[in-house]
């Protein structure tokens, strides 16, 4: 079982804006109603899912540690390194070197990073390893 790994970083192109057809309406998942295909405006992506441009970063993730949180292996994240980064928020970190993407668990006595899949194990950072929040993991792009 592999542990999620970052296999690559990208950086937001802040000049382009890519601005799609945006439906008015909420697309139905169950019966179809033709009356709401009426496109009213467009929506630029880049607008929509990242807040803050000059700290954004998107990360390809590779295994299985977080299934149970939507994230599979190929996904891309957002990450933004402005946020702070709060208990029990999902977070890209840096542990002896190695980019993990975690649930970030804080209480009295010590920080935890928790896969969101039972095959992996809690790790709890210790004051001899090396450990950085890197950012907060805001969006998960997944291809169905």
């Amino acid at each position: 079982m592999k542990k999620d790994n970052v296999s690559e970083i990208f950086v937001p192109d802040k000049n382009r804006k890519v601005s799609l057809p945006y439906f008015v309406t909420s697309i139905s998942a169950g019966f179809p109603s033709p009356a709401d295909d009426y496109i009213d405006k467009k929506l630029d992506l880049n607008e929509y899912l990242i807040e803050n441009p000059s700290s954004t970063f998107y990360v390809r993730v590779e295994g299985d540690s977080m299934i149970g949180a939507g994230i599979y292996s190929g996904d891309i994240l957002i990450v933004d390194r402005s946020l702070e980064a709060q208990n029990r928020k999902i977070v890209l970190a840096i542990l002896n070197g190695e980019f993990t993407v975690k649930k970030l668990i804080k209480n009295k006595k010590n920080i935890v990073l928790r896969a969101a899949n039972k095959n992996y194990p809690d790790i709890t950072v210790k004051k001899n390893m090396d450990f950085m929040v890197w950012g907060v993991v805001t969006t998960v792009i997944h291809r169905v």
